[in-house]
């Protein structure tokens, strides 16, 4: 395949064992972990967790990723439609409250073929960067449930230097966007579930709380009611060795964006400090990390 998937739209050639474009992904699906997941947002995870499937691979190069052996590396096994299914019906029968497509975008045509062969009959939710066209999520119109996207800069110098996407803001704004269209307002079920929505994601990083600011009014102003999680997880990882964002985010940061969305009024989830640490990245590409 010739892959314009993501905003890049590198038209790289994909086969199946290599990759030529951005992401450097073959056309296989590469899977990085399969399990249970306790530490996203309540209406995600609820009691017994999300079924989250971590595809390796990224569109983006965020410096600071806490995931870098499979979003840089690209680290993973391969699977085919077929087995990610078995691997649903796993998911299923333990119990699992949503299914999550974590940084699922260069795999779109084969989860769509996946859920052919077996569709959860549990509220799907993509996981992503926010770092996407409108063109392929119309593909997953109808298909994804609940949409889980970040926002991370609003600069396009910090596209540039943090993700290497000087694009970012205008691809993620008009990314969900097109998600809230899609979805409407959340809607939960009797154990609070989200069955349907959106809920934005943002992480405040060191030094750059004006853009979080920024990004907090864009939403109320353009997606009123549309909830947000503000995460306040930042550690350096990755070796990422950009100025300022060597260092975790202070409390007064993080009390200066909190404090702004609770002056917005933007309904959502606040992050416990306790987030901040390596001890809740999880173990990818082991026996262990496999249903």
């Amino acid at each position: 395949m010739n892959c314009t998937l993501c905003p890049r739209r590198c038209s790289a050639l994909r086969t199946p064992t290599q990759g030529q474009g951005f992401c450097q992904l073959p056309e296989t699906m590469r899977i990085a972990r399969i399990q249970p997941h306790l530490w996203e947002e309540p209406p995600i995870s609820g009691h017994n967790g999300t079924g989250a499937v971590f595809f390796s691979g990224c569109t983006l190069r965020c410096a600071y990723c806490q995931n870098g052996d499979i979003s840089h590396r690209n680290a993973g096994r391969d699977f085919t439609p077929a087995a990610l299914a078995d691997s649903l019906r796993r998911l299923v029968d333990a119990g699992m409250q949503t299914i999550s497509f974590i940084t699922a975008t260069p795999y779109i045509p084969q989860i769509l073929e996946t859920l052919r062969i077996y569709h959860p009959p549990l509220p799907l939710v993509w996981n992503t960067s926010g770092y996407e066209t409108v063109e392929s999520l119309r593909r997953l119109e109808g298909v994804i449930d609940v949409y889980l996207p970040d926002l991370k800069h609003r600069s396009e110098a910090m596209g540039r230097l943090c993700a290497k996407a000087p694009d970012y803001f205008a691809q993620a704004s008009a990314a969900i966007t097109e998600m809230v269209r899609q979805t409407g307002l959340p809607t939960y079920d009797a154990d609070g579930i989200m069955t349907r929505g959106t809920l934005i994601r943002h992480l405040i990083l060191p030094g750059l709380t004006s853009e979080s600011i920024e990004l907090l009014n864009w939403v109320a102003q353009t997606l009123p009611g549309t909830p947000v999680s503000l995460m306040r997880q930042y550690i350096p990882m990755n070796g990422v060795t950009i100025r300022g964002l060597d260092r975790p985010i202070t409390e007064r940061e993080y009390r200066r964006v909190r404090d702004h969305m609770r002056f917005l009024d933007l309904p959502g989830y606040l992050q416990e400090p306790e987030s901040a640490s390596t001890d809740f990245v999880p173990v990818f590409c082991q026996d262990e990390s496999f249903i």
